[in-house]
């Protein structure tokens, strides 16, 4: 599959074009931002939107846990956008594609919006944790400006990077990776993102469609 490797604290990991990072040696996918049940908040205050996003999401992972050995999916934070994300047609795409991968164990560092949404049903099985959430040389967040001893992986900010040429911009998803801390971009449709303006340390991979590459900053 289309990846970028690299290593983040002397781990070896991959980039995914899935806006997803996978550590081999433990078997992780880290996923930041999914938010699950956005359209359907959208919708419940009137606004028309897409729908199909949370089984969207569901099918990436699907693909992503059909390519890679995967045991544990990491969520970093924002797993749930909203108290009305929690409608019934939600939590029961959510539940089918659960009892598909009953043995996949699920984390959830929760993140700002968790916290007003509520924890996912119990049903799910996921084990519920409050940052930072440290394996290995790693802290797993949801706030990248969260002070730890051990390098953050994070989310929170839906980095993306704007790619210029002389008369077109291009705004695409972005993995931003620093000296003491890396920011993964939203894996959620319909979830929007910020642009970045990346120190010169900085390592930047930009997504686009199903390839992703790094990029010199300048």
């Amino acid at each position: 599959m289309n990846a970028c490797e690299t290593e983040v604290a002397g781990e070896r990991v991959l980039l995914l074009p899935q806006k997803a990072l996978y550590w081999p040696r433990e078997r992780m996918l880290m996923v930041a931002d999914i938010h699950f049940g956005k359209a359907a908040s959208f919708r419940a205050l009137g606004v028309p939107v897409p729908r199909g996003t949370t089984n969207e999401n569901l099918s990436v992972l699907d693909g992503l846990l059909a390519r890679l050995d995967i045991a544990r999916i990491v969520f970093l934070g924002d797993f749930l956008h909203a108290k009305t994300a929690q409608a019934q047609a939600t939590v029961q795409a959510m539940l089918r594609w659960r009892e598909r991968h009953a043995e996949l164990e699920l984390l959830l560092v929760r993140g700002n919006h968790d916290w007003h949404a509520g924890d996912p049903s119990e049903l799910l099985h996921v084990t519920l944790l409050d940052e930072p959430y440290e394996q290995g040389p790693y802290a797993l967040c949801h706030h990248p400006h969260l002070e730890s001893k051990k390098f953050v992986i994070a989310g929170h900010v839906h980095p993306v990077y704007h790619l210029r040429t002389a008369r077109e911009s291009l705004r695409l998803p972005c993995f931003v990776i620093g000296a003491r801390r890396a920011i993964l971009p939203s894996f959620g449709a319909f979830t929007g993102g910020h642009a970045l303006i990346p120190h010169a340390t900085d390592q930047v991979y930009v997504v686009a469609d199903e390839l992703i590459f790094p990029i010199e900053i300048r």
